[in-house]
């Protein structure tokens, strides 16, 4: 395990959420992260992140998941964070959004992908989240949180994307869509709920640490200056 620096790439800070960024900074290093997504919703017209912070065990990066039921508006979305972002996820959900999502390269990852219908992935979108890198998100909080059938469901729902992610070879990621410190989950615990829709432990590890550090790199953002030390507009 100590070869491994874990990422959680989704965890959303007031006015998102409940908790503020060094309360959840804070925390994220007690559970033995070395890095960590703040990540903002477009649609937030609060979205603006007090970030005024140092961190000297923790790298700390800013996210947006954008929030649309138009493709064409996700795609100008796209191009309007690029560049001021780290990470930029898709929160799906429809069979429409979550095609516009994998077929776009500069996306990192398609978050809640399940629709109302099914699992919101089959095989057509799987080869396409392939060809462009687009990872696929199994957000935990649906396990966490869900109770009864509406969990079972969502097991099944995760089991089927994750035989799609293996045929197509679609890189996987894990993270607990938190908003609130007592939402998150250390890594070994994260690694222990993938488990559950069958998962191996390589496949949670890597999804919780070079799949995040691949979008990290690629990225490669000039606010990051090194280890510990980042400046985020």
């Amino acid at each position: 395990m100590n070869k491994y620096k874990f990422y959680e790439c989704n965890v959303h800070s007031y006015p998102d959420g409940t908790s503020s960024v060094s309360e959840i900074t804070d925390f994220a290093k007690h559970l033995g992260y070395s890095g960590i997504v703040i990540t903002t919703h477009s649609n937030n017209k609060r979205a603006d992140i007090d970030m005024d912070y140092e961190e000297d065990e923790l790298n700390i990066y800013r996210g947006i998941e954008i929030v649309t039921d138009s493709p064409s508006k996700l795609h100008g979305l796209v191009g309007k964070y690029r560049n001021k972002v780290d990470i930029i996820s898709v929160h799906g959900g429809s069979e429409k959004i979550n095609r516009a999502a994998v077929e776009n390269p500069n996306i990192d990852y398609l978050a809640h992908p399940i629709t109302p219908r099914d699992s919101g992935l089959n095989h057509v979108l799987a080869k396409a989240a392939s060809t462009n890198n687009v990872a696929i998100d199994f957000n935990l909080d649906l396990i966490t949180k869900g109770r009864g059938g509406k969990r079972v469901h969502s097991l099944l729902h995760f089991k089927n994307n994750l035989n799609l992610a293996r045929k197509f070879n679609v890189p996987l990621i894990l993270t607990s869509n938190s908003f609130s410190i007592y939402d998150m989950r250390a890594p070994l615990e994260m690694i222990a709920l993938a488990k559950l829709f069958g998962m191996t432990r390589d496949e949670a590890m890597d999804a919780l640490s070079n799949t995040p550090l691949r979008m990290l790199e690629k990225n490669n953002k000039s606010s990051f200056i090194f280890e510990g030390v980042e400046i985020i507009n």
